[in-house]
């Protein structure tokens, strides 16, 4: 019995180690890669108290050397789908009445293993199975999962500690209640947080979770399961299932029970599920939450009196770190004619020096897109710029897949501000430029504005103060994650909470309490302390 109100521990970011040359972590990270690349292992799906293995199975290789086998994981059907829900529903009366500083001290522990026992275990998992460099892994496999776990309880308090006001003798209370029903929780393969923040998130607020990961973010996700369990996630709160999309997608999107879902993946994807959970919409117990972050076709603008240094750095980072394929990746940007020439110089002496190759090379900057799917689908926008009178090839171009899905970082100068590649979300790394007359500011911050459908990411580059309040202004509703003088990438948990609107989402802010408050189902609650025994008001008199 809970007798005291409690503060949860204070979130504080996690340290973010460099893995310097001689360091102990990255002595702890080249042994667990090692381990991972010496063996293989059959990764289970996780329905209720069970681990489920199949005979059907999906391979599972490094994106940079698709060659080698890391295991596989076992392939699910229709059943699994169902007794995830029912495994998910089963556990919904105890979890929902844990006290709720039980679930949060779970998820608590989660973050405590992944920052110690777990780390090099998460990182090295991420880098094998999505090419991610050591950085990037630890930005995101480690620190950013470990945030999101932690800061989401501190949230949690603050909406608790959110209370109506009580007039003379009445209690108004607000409780807040987890969704009638179960969570569905969709990921992709770029960020381990993402697939881990998900689930976990709708779980932390008393929502019983069923998972679908992306099967190439399978290898890390099976590891994120290993901590949750450790954790002590009961069995059945977090259901982990490796199944076809759209069969999923019929069983789950017709079932009664269904209250939400929790979605990073594509625009295309998303709309098509909005449209499904509207045509079923009498068939569920309660309306479903619909929240998802989707696409970007991410913007940089510089203005005549920016850093053209700052721009260069800006670009190649933002543009090229994982390959081009964050969301918020630099996608498109706008330069002005006075400082070209001298961002091209400073781009391509960048990129001369920046080594491509195997994340198990400490050294390579860049590493392998996610499979073969992508490899073609951006390399072919690569093939038909070259083919264009509109287009020049400033950096890159060049890719090869017989050993790994290897994209040189392609920078492309552009005529035309409406060529294909300004316009259209690519997920890889290509940056497509566009040099605006200097002079012409304003009317370049329009077609900022209006050239994309999606408004995930934007960067405005600026000296002038004035330029850069106008900016701010104008694309108002160009970007939900709006960067000053930096890449539009690199979203911190609890510092910049993360989303876009128009066709990139929508919009609910993970990394701040936002986020977690589609999860619950508030119920007021008012105690009058002595009740009016008649009926006659004054008025009457």
């Amino acid at each position: 019995m809970q007798n005291a109100i409690y503060n949860v521990p204070v979130p504080q970011n996690e340290p973010v180690l460099n893995y310097a040359p001689g360091s102990p972590e990255k002595a702890s990270l080249q042994k667990a890669i090692e381990n991972f690349r010496s063996g293989q292992i059959e990764i289970p799906m996780y329905i209720g108290s069970e681990k489920v293995f199949t005979d059907k199975k999906t391979k599972l290789s490094p994106p940079h050397d698709h060659q080698h086998f890391l295991g596989f994981a076992a392939e699910g059907d229709a059943s699994h789908v169902n007794a995830a829900i029912d495994a998910a529903l089963n556990a919904r009366k105890a979890w929902a009445e844990l006290p709720w500083s039980e679930r949060a001290a779970v998820f608590l522990k989660a973050a405590d293993l992944l920052a110690g026992p777990y780390r090099a275990k998460i990182n090295a998992a991420t880098m094998l199975g999505q090419s991610k460099n050591a950085f990037q892994a630890e930005i995101d496999s480690a620190c950013e999962l470990i945030d999101f776990l932690r800061f989401n309880v501190a949230f949690y308090q603050e909406i608790m500690n959110e209370q109506p006001q009580s007039s003379k003798g009445v209690w108004n209370k607000m409780e807040y209640r987890p969704l009638e029903g179960f969570v569905f929780a969709l990921t992709p393969f770029n960020f381990t947080a993402i697939a881990g923040n998900l689930p976990s998130s709708a779980a932390l607020m008393g929502n019983v979770v069923v998972w679908k990961p992306a099967h190439t973010q399978l290898y890390s996700a099976n590891v994120i399961m290993e901590v949750f369990r450790e954790a002590g996630v009961p069995d059945g709160v977090i259901n982990l299932i490796n199944t076809d999309g759209p069969m999923t997608g019929d069983i789950i999107f017709s079932h009664p029970d269904f209250a939400g879902i929790h979605f990073t993946g594509s625009t295309g994807v998303f709309q098509h599920i909005w449209k499904t959970i509207g045509q079923n919409i009498s068939k569920y117990k309660s309306y479903p939450r619909i929240v998802g972050e989707t696409g970007g076709k991410d913007f940089v603008i510089a203005h005549k009196s920016a850093d053209a240094k700052a721009v260069a750095v800006g670009l190649v980072r933002g543009a090229f770190e994982y390959q081009g394929q964050k969301c918020s990746a630099a996608s498109r940007a706008y330069i002005p004619s006075n400082l070209w020439e001298d961002v091209k110089k400073y781009m391509q002496a960048d990129l001369a020096e920046i080594k491509m190759g195997p994340t198990e090379d400490f050294g390579n900057f860049v590493n392998a897109v996610i499979d073969e799917k992508a490899f073609n689908k951006i390399s072919n926008y690569i093939t038909e710029a070259k083919k264009s009178n509109k287009i020049e090839v400033i950096a890159g171009g060049n890719f090869d897949k017989s050993v790994g899905y290897f994209i040189e970082p392609t920078v492309l100068l552009t005529t035309d501000p409406h060529y294909i590649t300004m316009e259209e979300e690519i997920f890889g790394p290509v940056l497509t430029i566009y040099v605006y007359d200097e002079n012409k500011w304003e009317e370049t911050l329009e077609l900022v504005n209006t050239t994309s459908p999606y408004a995930l990411t934007g960067a405005v580059f600026s000296q002038d103060r004035y330029a850069i309040d106008q900016a701010t202004k104008t694309l108002t509703d160009a970007a939900g994650n709006f960067y000053i003088n930096d890449k539009p990438t690199g979203a911190v948990v609890g510092q910049q909470p993360f989303g876009g609107a128009r066709a990139s989402g929508t919009n609910d802010k993970a990394g701040s309490k936002l986020n977690l408050l589609r999860w619950v189902n508030a119920r007021t609650i008012k105690e009058t302390f002595v009740s009016p025994t008649d009926y006659k008001y004054p008025f009457l008199g």
